[in-house]
């Protein structure tokens, strides 16, 4: 079996996939990658399912060695990142080789960056998922030395590359009514969505606080309210006024008030808000969610479609004369 070998990991390094679905009435959040978008245009820059895992870095990158030559795709948070020396581009598939070392530096913006195997990660799956959920338990950080098993890959087409739109630098945010939304006064929740809030620094899988100017906000017998369901998305604020996103690890049941849910088309730019961040939340309604909801996974379905062939520069083609350079006919006579 092919393996990826990692010989330097960053502080918060996982294995993720799409997490575990129907575990919620069982006290376990799906969990996986805190960016489903990044995990779909890896997936097709490398031609394959969205449900293979790959490699989650939060914040910094590592360094990386392959058993035998592996098509790579690097998407998410933009990392600097090189093969030998050269670098790469980002949101582009390639191709490392035996001997080679792989190395992921820290983020230009944003927050997890991801690594992408050709064949996926193929750790042992819990409960349906590779994913790990370190709140749970379940799978742990990846550390130097580590040996990870590569699923089988048919394909050898690399040199894609991939056109994003920004989700790293924070900006505005679709947000709906939540359970407790409505304990909130009028004045209260258009304070909300008036305020400018920053990513602090006190972030992880679970969710990320926002910080602000002013008081505060605060809800009707807050301190009344039974703990029940809640979701990725929701935004709680605690007793002392200050809110979080919750994230893909989050708990399962809370008893904050929930000022409103981020729509899932937007959660990704939550979580990818890199600390100093600014981030605005702004409430629609129902049917405009669904119609983002729509919209976006329209375009998680045509993302394989997208990927185009990278310009390569002929000095660094080892192949170059496999290809046919010049066809057709010409006549030295044709003016």
């Amino acid at each position: 079996m092919r393996h990826l070998v990692v010989t330097r990991a960053g502080p918060a390094m996982t294995v993720q996939d799409g997490g575990r679905l129907g575990m919620l009435m069982e006290g376990l959040s799906r969990g996986g990658a805190a960016d489903s978008v990044a995990l779909a245009e890896g997936a097709a820059l490398l031609g394959q399912s969205v449900d293979l895992a790959a490699l989650e870095m939060a914040g910094h990158g590592g360094a990386f060695t392959v058993s035998d030559t592996t098509r790579i795709a690097l998407t998410g948070a933009p990392m600097r990142a090189d093969i030998d020396g050269k670098s790469l581009p980002w949101n582009a598939s390639h191709v490392i080789a035996p001997g080679q070392t792989l190395t992921v530096g820290g983020c230009e913006k944003g927050t997890y960056g991801y690594l992408h195997l050709g064949g996926g990660i193929a750790t042992q799956p819990i409960l349906g998922s590779r994913a790990a959920h370190l709140v749970a338990g379940i799978g742990g950080l990846v550390q130097a030395g580590d040996r990870l098993p590569l699923g089988p890959d048919a394909r050898t087409e690399p040199g894609l590359v991939l056109g994003v739109d920004d989700r790293f630098s924070g900006g505005a945010i679709r947000i709906v009514e939540s359970a407790q939304s409505a304990l909130f006064t009028a004045s209260e929740r258009a304070r909300f969505e008036a305020t400018d809030f920053t990513r602090d620094v006190r972030a992880n899988r679970m969710g990320v606080r926002l910080t602000m100017e002013g008081e505060g906000f605060a809800a009707d017998r807050q301190l009344s309210i039974l703990s029940e369901v809640i979701v990725p998305g929701d935004i709680q604020v605690t007793g002392d006024g200050t809110p979080f996103v919750l994230l893909p690890e989050c708990q399962t049941t809370g008893g904050y008030p929930r000022i409103g849910t981020v729509i899932p088309a937007d959660l990704p730019a939550v979580a990818q808000a890199g600390p100093g961040a600014l981030l605005r939340f702004r409430f629609v309604s129902f049917e405009e969610a669904l119609e983002a909801e729509r919209r976006h996974r329209t375009m998680l379905r045509d993302l394989p479609r997208r990927p185009r062939h990278a310009v390569r520069d002929p000095r660094d083609m080892p192949d170059l004369l496999s290809y046919r350079l010049i066809d057709g006919m010409i006549s030295a006579h044709d003016t």
